[in-house]
């Protein structure tokens, strides 16, 4: 399984109404995709008073992530749907893909 984690720093004041269209809108065209999500939200932390917000998916596999990343932002539904209302509130975005099964936990 890999999983990718996305990290959204927003525009200020746009937090409620992003993490709103991510979960109204946004997820349940993920889900038609076949893109596992695993969590979605808000940040519980203003990191330096910035609001961000996060995005959770998990794949099978790279390729699999690739494939399915790659027919669903090219899509007319996401394209026509809320991209422009998710896009337009990003300030800047951060992802990290990993593979849970080889990534080592640190001993407590």
């Amino acid at each position: 399984m890999i999983v990718e984690v996305r990290t959204y720093r927003l525009k200020p004041g746009t937090r409620d109404e992003f993490v709103r269209v991510m979960r109204e809108d946004s997820l349940p065209l993920l889900a038609a995709a076949g893109i596992q999500v695993a969590g979605c939200g808000a940040s519980l932390v203003d990191e330096d008073g910035a609001e961000d917000a996060y995005l959770i998916r998990t794949f099978d596999s790279l390729a699999q992530r690739d494939e399915q990343e790659t027919a669903f932002y090219t899509s007319d539904a996401w394209r026509t749907g809320p991209r422009e209302a998710i896009v337009s509130r990003i300030e800047s975005m951060h992802t990290i893909v990993l593979d849970p099964t080889t990534t080592p936990l640190m001993p407590r």
